[in-house]
């Protein structure tokens, strides 16, 4: 492969691209994998980097193990406020989380907060809750906080880093991603999540070539063109979506559900944003041919985005909505009539294959939250791509880890037979899919031939390749055109180590 001035210029054997460019530069890779460097369509720069320098609650076996890795942070950190992140109680024996009392034993009168693995709910010692005086009063200590109490709680935690935590923070999160491959990150900002300040600061943070790209969407909701074009304008945002919530999430009991939790009878969820709602920013969003997009995970959040789009799809035309790719991020629940709409819409599924290996299976925390009948259905992405939605994958880290290879595992190796895709489509979904997401739809952004754009990655495929015969390479075709590269089979849970990222022609890691 030969690269000028950051676009493949050409491709072929290797003798007659040395005698065609004489001049140029060459780098012998040794018989290492080159693919299209990655695109995560879902994540939150700062959170990722935040739990990259601070307490990572992802180990914890217990209650107990939990406070012990606290207990130790905190001795570790004298005097400063303490955010952490990571813990999941559906796998500990005593199915439950620390209560605040427990947290203020170990963290005495400092701030501290710890974020659930899903971030829709969390733990916060009492000093934290005392810096929110508008924290509804009732709220009970023994349970962690959801919803509106979690944002509150959760922005006050912000309000308590310096500019460098948070510029280390995100350094260390963009460092990660080329670490891994990635060369665009979606970056699903709003209101209720870091907040403008802390956009406007990513925004410059990218601008000022750091080299991954950065292509962000506003969670915030309008009710007229005029609103959405100036919101547009103001954050520089590519669409109004990403995590704007119309619910929660299965681990937190806050999806919304047409039935009721397995594990909590009478709980069904919260819904944060109603039919109506959701129908007048689709409206706004299309009139104005922006992006819009929803965070929808339980099936009555599915259904009411499916409703709000076919009355949006009545008064505009499938033409007009089509147009704007308007995104559903996570999409856990979705039916077979619901999945076809969807396809015939142009609608783009934003979704997180990792989460099924996390959390699916008969015994899963899906499992637990729905029976295993109900949780046999989520992320069917074979059915989603049968019927023509667009597939743009990503890790939504950090509630799960920047590992591109091991989304495609997780989407090529679907606990529920027959959801799973193969791992070509997995890989596109990962690639192209997320430039696709972007409005990016060239037919060359995300490919290898000549003029497309020089993002690519270099993989260290050798301890693989010891580990399986010689045909563990999966070629599905011979044909150039298909622009598919051989990739290795992944079955073995380990990952190609990344050599070399580069984007553009320039190199950011490696």
């Amino acid at each position: 492969m030969a690269v000028r001035d950051g676009v493949v210029a050409w491709l072929g054997s290797d003798d007659v691209g040395r005698e065609q460019f004489p001049q140029a530069e060459v780098i012998e890779l040794d018989g290492a994998l080159v693919t299209p460097a990655f695109v995560d369509s879902h994540v939150h720069i700062t959170e990722t980097g935040l739990c990259r320098i601070g307490l990572d609650l992802r180990p914890a076996t217990s209650a107990q193990h939990c406070l012990q890795l606290l207990a130790d942070y905190a001795a570790a950190h004298p005097g400063e406020p303490i955010r952490g992140h990571g813990w999941d109680e559906s796998g500990w024996p005593e199915g439950r989380a620390p209560d605040t009392a427990a947290i203020d034993a170990v963290v005495g009168d400092r701030p501290a907060y710890l974020s659930r693995a899903d971030v829709h709910s969390a733990l916060a010692s009492t000093a934290l809750r005392n810096l929110v005086p508008e924290l509804p009063t009732g709220i009970d200590a023994a349970t962690p906080l959801t919803g509106d109490a979690h944002h509150r709680v959760r922005a006050a935690a912000g309000t308590l880093l310096t500019a460098g935590q948070r510029a280390e923070a995100r350094a260390a999160a963009l460092d990660a991603a080329a670490a891994a491959g990635i060369v665009a990150l979606h970056e699903c900002a709003g209101p209720d999540i870091g907040g403008l300040d802390d956009w406007r600061e990513l925004r410059a943070l990218g601008e000022g070539g750091h080299g991954v790209e950065v292509i962000g969407y506003w969670g915030e909701a309008v009710t007229s063109a005029a609103r959405a074009r100036e919101l547009i304008a103001d954050t520089g945002a590519r669409g109004l979506g990403g995590d704007l919530f119309v619910d929660g999430a299965l681990g937190s009991h806050t999806a919304w559900l047409h039935e009721p939790y397995a594990d909590a009878p009478g709980c069904t969820g919260v819904s944060h944003l109603d039919l109506d709602a959701v129908t007048a920013h689709l409206l706004a969003c299309t009139e104005a041919e922006v992006t819009a997009g929803f965070h929808v995970i339980g099936d009555a959040a599915v259904a009411t985005v499916v409703a709000a789009l076919e009355r949006v799809v009545e008064k505009f035309g499938v033409p007009a909505v089509a147009r704007c790719g308007h995104r559903l991020e996570h999409l856990e629940m979705v039916t077979a009539e619901q999945a076809a709409k969807l396809g015939a819409w142009g609608v783009i599924a934003s979704m997180q294959p990792v989460f099924d290996a996390l959390w699916g299976g008969e015994d899963g925390m899906y499992a637990q939250r729905l029976g295993a009948k109900r949780a046999a259905g989520l992320n069917p992405f074979a059915l989603l791509a049968s019927q023509g939605v667009p597939l743009a994958f990503g890790s939504d880290s950090p509630v799960a880890a920047l590992d591109p290879w091991a989304a495609v595992r997780a989407a090529a190796h679907h606990r529920t037979p027959g959801s799973a895709v193969s791992t070509r489509a997995a890989f596109a979904a990962s690639t192209r899919g997320g430039w696709r997401a972007a409005g990016i739809n060239d037919g060359l952004t995300g490919t290898l031939v000549a003029g497309a754009p020089a993002s690519y990655a270099v993989w260290e495929t050798g301890d693989l390749a010891v580990q399986a015969p010689r045909d563990s390479v999966q070629r599905w075709s011979t044909d150039p055109r298909a622009r598919v590269p051989a990739l290795p089979v992944l079955e073995s849970g380990v990952s190609p180590q990344c050599r070399r990222t580069v984007h553009r022609g320039v190199v950011l890691h490696g």
